[in-house]
């Protein structure tokens, strides 16, 4: 009897720190409107595109003829251009948008997730926003829908900057573990519900040239916005949808007057693919930061954004 108590008091024990554990990373979704008291003040708005309420900033001068679009990257939001928009709205009109299955914008109303959706849904924010031609940067994602949106709407956009850009099929130095689980099925799942704070913060130490620089604050915006009711999984829906490379034939159609930046330090779409972009896009020019990640745009705005300036500036 003694025995079967110790068994007993061992096993209850085990139970409380299993329920203990799960408590520890338990993170349910939250609503758009829960998360946009700290993530969307002013100069924030909202407008429904495709059924979707997308969250947006439109900043600096309204006769500028020529506006800039910042697109971020996978499981980013806007605030990823807070440096860039800083810099450029003296003298450029600056959009930025959370994209479909984003920061607060969320789910597409149909759970599509493939590159045309992105470059349709780039054209009807410009439509909306009464832009008959733009200049579009992007960062990873971001960088392809850029691109991406070029080619199939040549008239649209008048110059391309693309800061360590997504598009050919290549191989990762090194994954976060963000994304490595979310193109797991079962555990995709799991963490629907579940998500240690943690595995954000070593997934942003990933793409960071010099990881000292993440901020507490920085894991937080990350962290929070990943919760926003759907973004998990129409993150794990975008890797089954997407194939890498699959419109990578199309990029030396581009034409537009093109920027490349790069971060020398970029483990996860690594500096080679900048060489494959400066060699397939006729008179591009590329520039390689030696210091940074994935996210220079990020990482060192000053440094990256004055390079924008300059082409800018042409």
């Amino acid at each position: 009897m003694k025995t079967l108590k110790i068994v007993g008091l061992v096993l209850g024990g085990l139970v409380l720190l299993a329920i203990a554990g799960i408590a520890a990373v338990w993170a349910p979704d939250r609503s758009a409107e829960d998360l946009a008291t700290r993530w969307a003040p002013p100069p924030s708005q909202f407008t429904v595109i495709d059924g979707m309420k997308v969250h947006f900033r439109d900043e600096g001068p309204r006769d500028d003829p020529q506006p800039i679009v910042l697109l971020h990257g996978t499981s980013a939001s806007l605030h990823t251009w807070d440096g860039w928009s800083a810099a450029l709205q003296a003298k450029h009109r600056v959009i930025r948008v959370d994209l479909p299955g984003f920061g607060l914008t969320g789910p597409t109303a149909d759970g599509n997730y493939q590159m045309p959706v992105y470059s349709r849904f780039v054209i009807a924010l410009m439509d909306h926003l009464q832009v008959k031609q733009a200049v579009l940067a992007g960062n990873s994602l971001g960088g392809y829908v850029a691109w991406k949106t070029a080619v199939d709407y040549p008239a649209r956009v008048s110059k391309l900057i693309l800061v360590d850009s997504a598009g050919y099929t290549t191989t990762a130095a090194s994954v976060p573990i963000g994304f490595k689980l979310a193109q797991i099925p079962m555990l995709s799942a799991l963490m629907s519900n579940i998500l240690p704070r943690r595995v954000v913060e070593s997934s942003l130490r990933n793409v960071y040239g010099d990881p000292s620089k993440i901020s507490a604050d920085l894991v937080d915006r990350y962290y929070e916005l990943a919760l926003r009711a759907g973004n998990r999984k129409s993150l794990a829906a975008r890797f089954a949808q997407n194939k890498p490379g699959e419109f990578e034939a199309q990029i030396p159609q581009i034409k537009q007057p093109t920027l490349i930046l790069w971060g020398g330090l970029d483990r996860l779409i690594p500096p080679e693919n900048a060489q494959k972009f400066h060699h397939d896009i006729a008179g591009s020019s590329l520039v390689v930061f030696d210091t940074l990640g994935h996210v220079g745009h990020e990482e060192d705005p000053a440094l990256t954004v004055a390079a924008a300036q300059a082409f800018l500036a042409r």
